[in-house]
């Protein structure tokens, strides 16, 4: 019904900056929350930035002030711009999204990419 795909993962060198994007496509009738997501070697997932269809956001301590998130020009489309990386935000990101349906009974699920990798390395 939905797909996510992400793009712009990659090799960066610590200190350099990625920018990831995330379009959302199919039977979508409202996008009420963009988030992103990694998960690093050993690690859970977890957040790292949320956005609301208000335009509040919200990130993860640990990259508070270096990651931003924010909505693209075309349609449900976001991005995640990664500032000043380290080598410990090395992961798979994945996009995620609270949508409402744009078929009966019209639900709201949650959605998910397949992930993109970034590794930060010299």
């Amino acid at each position: 019904q939905v797909q996510l795909v992400e793009s712009g993962g990659g090799l960066v060198q610590p200190g350099g900056s990625l920018r990831l994007s995330c379009v959302a496509s199919g039977k979508i009738f409202n996008i009420y929350s963009m988030n992103w997501y990694r998960q690093g070697p050993g690690n859970k997932r977890e957040l790292v930035a949320s956005l609301s269809s208000s335009g509040s956001t919200d990130y993860a301590n640990s990259v508070r002030g270096r990651f931003a998130i924010s909505k693209d020009g075309a349609k449900n489309t976001w991005s995640l711009r990664m500032n000043r990386l380290k080598p410990e935000d090395t992961a798979v990101y994945y996009c995620n999204a609270g949508i409402v349906l744009d078929v009966p009974p019209y639900d709201s699920m949650d959605f998910w990419g397949t992930g993109t990798l970034v590794t930060v390395s010299s």
